[in-house]
Parts: structure tokens; C-alpha cells; sequence
């Protein structure tokens, strides 16, 4: 059975996490489609509940931030009632669980947007790819900069979602400022076109994210706020002309706020951790809260960055797809169940609650 710290409880603002292990956010797109969870989010959920923290799957803050078909939203009061018990059985089990507020900006499409309107981002740059639609896969389409005046009415977005995953039970919130979305896109140069304060200089593209992170933390506390970011991955052709610079400078200005935790995807998301040869190192020595590592981390890789100092927390993701006692079978040594990619994204059960935990019998004979 693994000692490693992996496993040892761990300070987490004003709670304790059981270990340093993370459910990272996983769409399932198993929601209605108005963005309910079901009584299947419940059980997926609880059976997960012995991970340090779950992060929600990407929750939309609205239904201008819709961009996937059937993924759960929390801006309705019948989806944070639906929440609340997903948020109960989790604590029942002894868990944590935060959510991850989420608004996918152009990488959607009119099918999934209200009135059939645009998308809206930084800038009408149409991205490449094709969107999830409950029609099936359509290409992307052009959207539509969102004017200057409107930019209140999201961060407000942002704000009663907040208010909403707090009055559904959630120990906390993620700010979802990577992989292509809404906040990524007024980061990078590729994206944001905007002549106004919103564009241009590496500062003005950060004001934007920045005021929506400063809007979340002045409506719940820095000690219930994280944020993800994900400096090399490239989505919908999103593109930046220096990577390393940009980030440094979002990591120094996200460190100032002081959320509990910076949430990094190393290299390529689901790929090369050594992309681009960006220095990961470099934001770690920027943020002196919680540093936590996600992309392709096994039990072998996450004990070497946790020794070293690399991390404090490590995200695991398609393992916890297939192994609802992830935890146990990592620290007992025990074989992990294969997942099924067939059913990651739809359909019901199947695939998402029927994998196997280990018997009594089993852990027994794996503790020996």
C-alpha cells in the first residue's frame, strides 16, 4: 500500500481535503436539454466522493454560455435544485465537490444559443472544428464581439452563478479561463482583435478575465474561488504569439486576487505534457497558493511532482471515468478498470455509473 503524500490529508482554505488527489472536470453531456442534471449525476458523483476534491464537469453560467448539448447549466432554479442533491450525496460520503463555472464563448453555435443568435467572444474570429449539437455535429460559425457595455452583463452572468452553486451546496467554484472558451479567448492575440481597453497590450486582453475572477471572489471569498488555466492547448485554432510571457504575466495578476488554487493543464490537453516547451515552473513561482498539475498524470508521475514540490494537488481525469474507487485502488496498488471512450460524451448509465469498484474481498487481498 502507497505512503506516499499523495494520500495525506491536506489544508484547503477553511476545509481539510482527505487526500491530494482531484477529480478533474469531465463533460458527460448527459444533462436535459435545459441543462438539468439527473438522478444519475447523483450516483456518478457519490460514487466518486473519496477523490480530495471534485471539480464539477463545466457548468454554463447561462444560456449564452451553452456550447455543447446536453451539458448542465446553473442559472435556473430548477438546475441548482437538481445540484443540491448531487452536492448532498457527495458531502453524505465524506466529499468535496466544486463547481466549474463555464461560458464557452465562440465555440458554439446558433442551434444552441438563444433565438439562434451568433456566438459571442473577444472577436469575430470563427474558429475551426465543429459543435456538438443535439442535430449532431455542425461546423462553427462566425460569432459576434461582444460590445464593450455588454461585458458587465456576463461578468453579472458569472456573479449569479456563483450566488447559485453556493445556494446548490458546492464547497466552492472553478473559474473556467482555459481550453479555447469564453476568458481564453480575450487572453490571447489570436482571438482578441478588440481596439478598445479590451485588446491590444498582454494588459488590456487580462482585464476582462480578471474582472470577472475579482467579480467571483468579491461574491464569495478568495478561500471558495480556484481557476483553471491551460497555457499550450490549442482549441478551435486559438493561437497566441508568446505563450510564456502572457501567462507569467495572467499568473502574477491571478496571484494578487489570491484564489485557493491555480489549476494548470500542462501541455496539451489529453496530449504531450512537453509542448512547446513551456515553463510550468516559471507560474508555479508565481502563485504561492495551491498548485494544481493536470494532463495525462498516472500514479508513478504525480508521487515524482508531489516529492519534488512541483505540485500540491494532482488532477486525475479519464481514470475516474472508469474507476469510482480510484483512490483505493492507487493506494492498494490494484489494477485500474480500462474506460470505455464510446460512451464518454451522451446516452444514460452506461458508461457512466456501471464500472466496477473493488469488492471488500478484493481490497482485503490487494492490502496483504
Amino acid at each position: 500500500m502507497s505512503k506516499s503524500k499523495l494520500f495525506e490529508e491536506v489544508d484547503f482554505g477553511p476545509i481539510r481535503l482527505s487526500n491530494r488527489i482531484v477529480m478533474a472536470p469531465l463533460t458527460r453531456s448527459r444533462a436535459t436539454s435545459d441543462g438539468v442534471p439527473k438522478a444519475m449525476h447523483v450516483e456518478y458523483y457519490r460514487q466518486r466522493a473519496s477523490a480530495g476534491l471534485i471539480i464539477s464537469e463545466a457548468t454554463n453560467i447561462s444560456v449564452e454560455g451553452r456550447g455543447y448539448a446536453w451539458t448542465p447549466g446553473i442559472y435556473s432554479d430548477e438546475q441548482v435544485a437538481a445540484w443540491k442533491k448531487v452536492t448532498d450525496a457527495v458531502h453524505a460520503e465524506g466529499g468535496r465537490i466544486f463547481l466549474q463555472l463555464w461560458h464557452v464563448g465562440r465555440i458554439s453555435h446558433p442551434d444552441l444559443q438563444p433565438n439562434g443568435a451568433a456566438p459571442v467572444s473577444a472577436s469575430a474570429v470563427k474558429p475551426s472544428g465543429k459543435a456538438f449539437t443535439e442535430e449532431g455535429f455542425k461546423d462553427h460559425e462566425t460569432p459576434r464581439a461582444l460590445e464593450e457595455a455588454e461585458l458587465p452583463r456576463v461578468t453579472e452572468d458569472y456573479v449569479k452563478a456563483t450566488k447559485n452553486a453556493r445556494a446548490a451546496g458546492f464547497d466552492g467554484v472553478e473559474v473556467h479561463s482555459a481550453n479555447g472558451y469564453l476568458l481564453d479567448q480575450f487572453l490571447r492575440d489570436g482571438t482578441n482583435l478588440r481596439t478598445d481597453r479590451y485588446g491590444g497590450s498582454i494588459e488590456n486582453r487580462m482585464r476582462f478575465p480578471l474582472e470577472v475572477l475579482d467579480a467571483v471572489i468579491a461574491t464569495w471569498d478568495k478561500e471558495h474561488v480556484g481557476i483553471r488555466i491551460s497555457p499550450v492547448t490549442v482549441m478551435g485554432g486559438s493561437s497566441e504569439s508568446d505563450q510564456q510571457r502572457l501567462f507569467n504575466a495572467y499568473v502574477e495578476e491571478i496571484a494578487k486576487r489570491q484564489p485557493i488554487y491555480l489549476h494548470v493543464i500542462e501541455g496539451q490537453t489529453g496530449g504531450d505534457r512537453g509542448k512547446d516547451g513551456f515553463d510550468y515552473d516559471a507560474l508555479r513561482q508565481r502563485f504561492d497558493g495551491l498548485y494544481m498539475g493536470n494532463n495525462n498524470y498516472d500514479l508513478d508521475l504525480a508521487v515524482k511532482q508531489l516529492d519534488a514540490g512541483e505540485v500540491d494537488l494532482v488532477c486525475f481525469g479519464k481514470p475516474f471515468i472508469s474507476n469510482p474507487d480510484l483512490v483505493a485502488r492507487l493506494q492498494l496498488g490494484a489494477p485500474l478498470n480500462a474506460w470505455d471512450q464510446a460512451t464518454f460524451y451522451g446516452g444514460d448509465e452506461k458508461g457512466l455509473t456501471d464500472y466496477p469498484a473493488l469488492t471488500p474481498e478484493e481490497r482485503a487481498r490487494y492490502a496483504a
